[in-house]
């Protein structure tokens, strides 16, 4: 009776995925004569609305001798504008209600600002106060500059482990922007003078480099004509947006390397070299990480933690870019265990993957983990808007948010085999060992 119970409600959790994934996102996308793309998706089940703004600018956009500037800029347009003074952005959002943030990764600038809906104007003067006018100040940027440090500092340089991506990139990487971390370089920020601040945001913080996605409790009717309003006069730029072209070619052999932190756990990371996102192979890709690492009853935590016990942690993360792509898997030694006995526990679970199919049960259960996934990210307006920008941006088609979950479907056992075979291998791989500094006598 108690089996009974649990297939039934097993089933009806089921139909309600089924049911929410059924329910499409309806939004309307429309360009601007400046250039600027614009979603709209209407949504009236709360008093909410995101107002979104992502850049399709990230590290890879970036001089070799000027990196950092992209990530650099997710904390200088919070400065202010001609009609804004400094420190005075995030109060507004604050004293209506609101929140925001923004990000950076190798191929965006992303920010956003949740509001009461009635506060959408509010939003949308802003985010064209920061395109049309934001303040570049040398003042604002000897500011950022220490913050920039300060935030290296806390993630990266006084963190467990917080170098392992930039060590990883820089070796998995040669001739690519993406061998660097959006982080970049501080001596390369305090190189850099006013005028190369104020060009890089003349070539990427214009209209025809930009996605506008607004969603939530809004009267598209309405809005279409504020937006007109207050992102119509913004002049496209005549400077061409730089896309780099290059390939980046086969690694052509194992990387192996250690690094020496203030840490007190061994660990062992590999990172090998993986398909660009969109396509077949991303989508394998993302199942085969789910197997990996997805939650307490994956491969990697039920061998390396639980059962062999040489484990503190152990995962898998798909490191995935417009061009390029990486797959890593970290784990973090126990006491005592040596990093070379953890790596064959992990190349073993790695292999399997590589030499056996994977179980129809086990099969059916990461790809519920997956529709769950994708119906909660669209849980929020937040997270609808970012998702449409993003769509339209990698893969020119917001209406990706409504198929992506057809395209993971298609994924079968064989392809997981496939992927696995053709990326997991040795000669295609960088493997970092994170050792504990030695200890000096006094």
């Amino acid at each position: 009776m108690r089996k009974k119970c649990i297939f039934s409600l097993v089933g009806l959790f089921a139909l309600n995925i089924l049911s929410a994934q059924s329910q499409a996102i309806q939004f309307e996308k429309y360009t601007l004569p400046n250039g600027l793309k614009v979603i709209l998706h209407e949504d009236h089940s709360a008093p909410v609305v995101a107002v979104t703004a992502l850049y399709h600018v990230g590290s890879k956009n970036e001089d070799t001798a000027r990196t950092g500037f992209a990530h650099f800029f997710e904390h200088l347009l919070f400065e202010g504008s001609d009609n804004i003074k400094r420190g005075e952005f995030d109060k507004y959002i604050a004293n209506a209600g609101g929140v925001n943030n923004a990000n950076t990764s190798q191929d965006r600038t992303f920010y956003y600002e949740l509001f009461p809906s009635n506060q959408v104007d509010l939003g949308l003067w802003l985010e064209s106060e920061r395109m049309m006018h934001a303040k570049i100040e040398q003042v604002g940027v000897n500011t950022q500059r220490e913050v920039v440090k300060e935030e290296k500092r806390q993630r990266m340089d006084n963190r467990p482990y917080g170098s392992f991506l930039t060590e990883v990139l820089k070796r998995a990487f040669n001739v690519h922007p993406y061998r660097w971390a959006p982080i970049g370089s501080i001596d390369h920020l305090n190189a850099a003078t006013l005028e190369e601040f104020v060009q890089f945001y003349k070539t990427y913080y214009v209209p025809n480099n930009c996605v506008l996605s607004i969603a939530g409790d809004i009267n598209k009717a309405e809005l279409k004509q504020k937006i007109a309003s207050y992102f119509g006069p913004i002049a496209k730029s005549a400077t061409p947006i730089i896309r780099p072209t290059i390939k980046e070619p086969a690694l052509g052999g194992e990387v192996r390397d250690t690094i020496y932190d203030n840490i007190q756990l061994s660990g062992v990371f590999q990172a090998y070299r993986a398909p660009k996102q969109g396509g077949s192979e991303y989508y394998a890709f993302n199942i085969l990480s789910t197997i990996l690492s997805g939650g307490e009853s994956s491969r990697m935590t039920k061998t390396l933690v639980d059962t062999k016990q040489q484990a503190a942690f152990a995962g898998s993360q798909p490191f995935f870019n417009e061009d390029e792509g990486l797959f890593i898997t970290i784990a973090l030694a126990n006491a005592g265990v040596k990093p070379d006995s953890l790596e064959l526990s992990i190349d073993s679970v790695v292999n399997d993957l590589k030499n056996n199919l994977v179980g129809e049960r086990e099969f059916q259960k990461v790809k519920n983990q997956i529709t769950t996934g994708l119906v909660s990210s669209k849980a929020t307006m937040a997270g609808i808007a970012e998702s449409l920008a993003d769509n339209e941006v990698y893969f020119g088609d917001a209406n990706l948010i409504n198929t992506e979950l057809d395209k993971y479907n298609k994924v079968t056992r064989e392809d997981i085999l496939k992927v696995a075979q053709k990326y997991l291998n040795k000669d295609n791989r960088v493997v970092l060992y994170y050792l504990p500094k030695p200890t000096t006598a006094k």
